[in-house]
C-alpha cells in the first residue's frame, strides 16, 4: 500500500522536516521539500493501513514544525 503525505510546515523548516521523516521512517519511498501549496511531499510504502496510520499520527503528526497534512492513499 502506498500513501502520499502532503505537508505544510512552519516557514523555513521544510528541509529539516523531510530529513527527520527520512531518518525516522524506514518505509519512506521518497521525501522532498517542494515549492507550491505544500512545503513537502512524502511517499510511504507500507504493508497495510495500520502502519500508514502509525506513521502519519506517531511520526508526522507529532513534529512541531508541521502545520497541516493531507494524506492520499493509492487504490491499487
Amino acid at each position: 500500500m502506498k500513501a502520499y503525505i502532503l505537508i505544510q510546515t512552519k516557514p523555513g523548516t521544510s528541509e529539516n522536516v523531510v530529513e527527520a521523516i527520512k531518518r525516522r521512517v524506514k518505509e519512506v519511498v521518497s521525501a522532498d521539500s517542494v515549492y507550491g501549496r505544500f512545503d513537502a511531499i512524502v511517499i510511504i510504502g507500507a504493508p497495510d493501513l495500520g502502519r500508514i496510520n502509525d506513521i502519519v499520527y506517531e511520526v508526522v503528526g507529532k513534529d512541531p514544525n508541521i502545520i497541516h497534512t493531507e494524506t492520499s492513499l493509492t487504490l491499487f
